[in-house]
């Protein structure tokens, strides 16, 4: 009260201090405030999203996606699976959802279920590796987050238990099981059944640093006209206390979802929970909480409650199965979007939409599916609902053959820029890191900086502006990329001057504030520095040099070596000197007992060429300083290695580092 007597009284000094608390209160939020908080203040553009889900569904039931057949060899699988992952990245995706339990069976050595035989052929097969483990290693290399998908049910795509390995539970344990439309089922009514899925489940949670557990749509079958599941004992022995076999049945997937949230957060409450359920749970027809579509009632049909599993908040996410054209009569996209949409609403759940991209320019398939924007119009009717956290496509192939181009329009369209993943949970944020350089180099620029975050997000602000602008980073427009490393290249650097700035990640993507700026380039302050290795443009060698491996101190992944002669025969390294100006020259090689002693390294320098010799029998596998030197401005040879020496054994060429001082 006393402050605000005297403010009355003091008009002037009551400008001032607000105007002073105001700079103070901006300072202090562009140091600590994560960069969320600033989107809803700046103008941000839908096509380039800070966040949002980016994924596609690998099967592996049937060989759909992955592996292509049985019994590839080991190297042959791995190949395949990097492929599939190299393409999600190329398509600026960030998550995988891989299927590892198709047929109540294991992609990795479970202590529940046999050996998959999508793998080799044979259920119980050994593959000879750990798919799973490197699986999981391989998507957090390229910073994709590996989701593991299981069908909880389904036995096999037979009705004969004995094709099963003689050790399977199925065959094991009859009693569990049924058969209906010529498949095999676990039967859900059965709780040691329920046990025993969610175990075989947690065993790959509790082994494997999976960032997700997926269920798909399968639960109780899909009716098929004139059968019956045969489900009337369990029913007898457990359903008591219900009025009805389908109140029954709902409850019985109902405790497998329930069940399985709590153990999975309890084991690790950082890893994410979803299911892809059928797209219709009830039509409005039926129940006026449904939607205004009159298909398949999954609610009714396959027992599945999803709307429960969302409102009673047993899921991280649903990504529901929207696999219908804009405007399709039946159960029309937009239609279902905005009831999904509206569903979620006010929970702690995520919706992700499941797109059909196996329909987009598919023969037999309607005509809006013969459009090439009917995919990518999907994705913007999507904006229209900020409920809406991303989309999961199915599957890989049909992403990876972009019928018509419809996936290419897509990545177009919406994923012109990589993007952060939603965040889940509540965790604090990573500490800031910290940018310890910001070099250009041949083919860009060199990030380097020190943190203690799972992932990282790097940022590029053309220019060198004096204080972080914080709508710069309201969106993915200045998202260069994420990754795991605590060093990045960015090659898409091709102007003058940039400010880098970079965010840590949690395991569950809070993003800390950015970094202190870096910058780099002609105007921004930044040291020039450049790297020239012998694989680049830059290095010219005659078929006199020739190339090596051998030692393990080299760079890159080679290095050239030749004998002496009595002519210079050099080994050029070109680089762009932005300027004249004083430079620090390095050499790097790796070093050998049988290598030269007095290996003659060329500088081309403003006054003329300067010769140091170096002994390359020691002190390799790092950088080796010639001098520092005046050069000139332009592109040019300016160090070479000469093969006029006296002495014996191979002169070697492999990088040279050229440093403004």
């Amino acid at each position: 009260m006393r402050f605000v007597a005297i403010a009355l009284k003091l008009p002037f000094v009551t400008a001032l201090l607000r105007t002073v608390l105001a700079a103070l209160t901006a300072a202090l939020v562009s140091i600590v405030a994560p960069t969320s908080a600033f989107a809803a203040a700046c103008a941000t553009d839908p096509a380039t999203p800070k966040r949002q889900l980016r994924g596609m569904w690998i099967s592996s039931v049937a060989n759909i996606d992955w592996p292509s057949r049985t019994g590839l060899s080991v190297s042959a699988q791995q190949a395949e699976f990097r492929a599939w992952l190299d393409l999600a990245v190329a398509k600026r995706m960030n998550a995988v959802f891989v299927q590892v339990r198709p047929t109540a069976d294991a992609f990795w050595p479970s202590t529940y279920e046999p050996w998959s035989q999508w793998l080799t052929g044979t259920q119980g097969g050994n593959p000879g590796y750990d798919p799973m483990a490197f699986m999981v290693s391989e998507a957090h290399a390229r910073n994709l987050e590996f989701h593991a998908w299981f069908n909880p049910y389904r036995v096999a795509n037979h009705a004969d238990p004995s094709r099963l390995v003689s050790t399977h539970p199925a065959r094991q344990h009859p009693d569990w099981r049924f058969a209906y439309d010529g498949k095999l089922y676990y039967n859900p009514g059965i709780p040691e059944v329920r046990d025993f899925i969610e175990d075989a489940i947690m065993d790959a949670v509790s082994r494997y640093d999976v960032d997700g557990v997926h269920l798909d749509d399968y639960f109780y079958p899909y009716p098929v006209s004139g059968q019956a599941i045969p489900d009337s004992a369990a029913y007898t022995k457990y359903g008591g206390s219900f009025g009805n076999v389908a109140d029954w049945r709902r409850e019985n997937v109902n405790l497998l979802v329930r069940e399985l949230d709590q153990r999975i957060h309890t084991a690790k409450p950082h890893v994410s929970f979803g299911i892809s359920p059928f797209g219709i749970w009830r039509n409005s027809g039926t129940d006026p909480l449904g939607s205004r579509t009159s298909g398949l009632q999954s609610y009714d049909a396959i027992y599945a409650d999803s709307r429960k599993w969302i409102k009673q908040g047993w899921v991280d996410y649903l990504a529901p199965q929207i696999y219908w054209h804009i405007g399709f009569s039946s159960a029309a996209y937009e239609v279902l979007t905005a009831w999904w949409s509206d569903v979620v609403k006010g929970t702690d759940v995520q919706l992700v939409v499941g797109q059909a991209a196996y329909r987009a320019g598919a023969s037999g398939q309607e005509a809006a599916w013969q459009d090439a924007a009917e995919l990518s119009d999907h994705l913007t009717d999507n904006r229209k609902h900020p409920e809406v956290a991303g989309d999961i496509f199915f599957s890989a192939k049909d992403v990876k053959a972009d019928r018509i181009g419809a996936m290419t329009r897509v990545v177009n369209a919406h994923y012109s820029r990589p993007t952060l993943l939603p965040a889940r949970g509540s965790a604090s944020a990573p500490a800031v890191p910290v940018i310890s350089s910001a070099t250009a180099v041949s083919n860009g620029v060199q990030l380097a900086w020190t943190g203690s975050a799972t992932s990282y997000a790097v940022y590029r602000v053309n220019g060198t502006p004096s204080a972080a602008d914080p709508c710069a980073f309201a969106d993915a427009r200045n998202l260069v990329t994420t990754t795991r490393q605590k060093t990045f290249t960015d090659t898409t650097a091709t102007g003058s001057a940039y400010t880098y700035y970079v965010t840590a990640l949690n395991r569950t993507h809070q993003e800390s504030a950015p970094s202190a700026g870096k910058a780099v380039g002609s105007g921004g302050g930044g040291t020039f520095s450049v790297v020239i290795d012998n694989t680049d443009a830059g290095f010219a060698a005659s078929s006199g040099w020739g190339t090596s491996t051998f030692s393990a101190q080299l760079h890159g992944s080679d290095y050239r070596f030749a004998d002496p002669v009595s002519a210079s025969d050099p080994a050029w390294y070109q680089a762009a000197i932005p300027s004249a100006g004083t430079y620090r020259v390095e050499v790097w090689y790796p070093a050998n007992a049988g290598y030269n002693s007095a290996t003659p390294y060329i500088v081309a320098a403003s006054g003329g060429n300067q010769t140091v010799t170096v002994d390359q029998r020691s002190g390799g596998g790092q950088w080796r300083v010639l001098g520092t030197y005046a050069l000139a401005a332009g592109t040019y040879n300016v160090v070479g290695v000469s093969r006029w020496t006296s002495t014996t054994g191979y002169v070697i060429a492999d990088a040279v580092r050229i440093t403004k001082v």
